[in-house]
């Protein structure tokens, strides 16, 4: 399963996770950077436009729920 781990990154320039999203859209033209990027700003709230975050992209096995 596709899924995306976000990250902020403090005044220090320091990372730090804050969310891991599967992806669950089925028309691949969707997928794109932008709408990635806008669903990790949704999920951080608060003052996201002073933020800098950043995501990953990563396989999880699908099995992994269950363990």
């Amino acid at each position: 399963m596709l899924a995306y781990e976000f990250y902020s990154i403090d005044k220090g320039g320091e990372a730090h996770f804050f969310a891991m999203l599967p992806e669950r859209r089925k028309n691949p033209k969707r997928i794109t950077e932008k709408s990635i990027m806008k669903w990790g700003k949704m999920v951080l709230g608060g003052n996201r436009n002073s933020r800098i975050i950043y995501f990953v992209q990563v396989e999880v096995p699908e099995n992994s729920e269950n363990q």
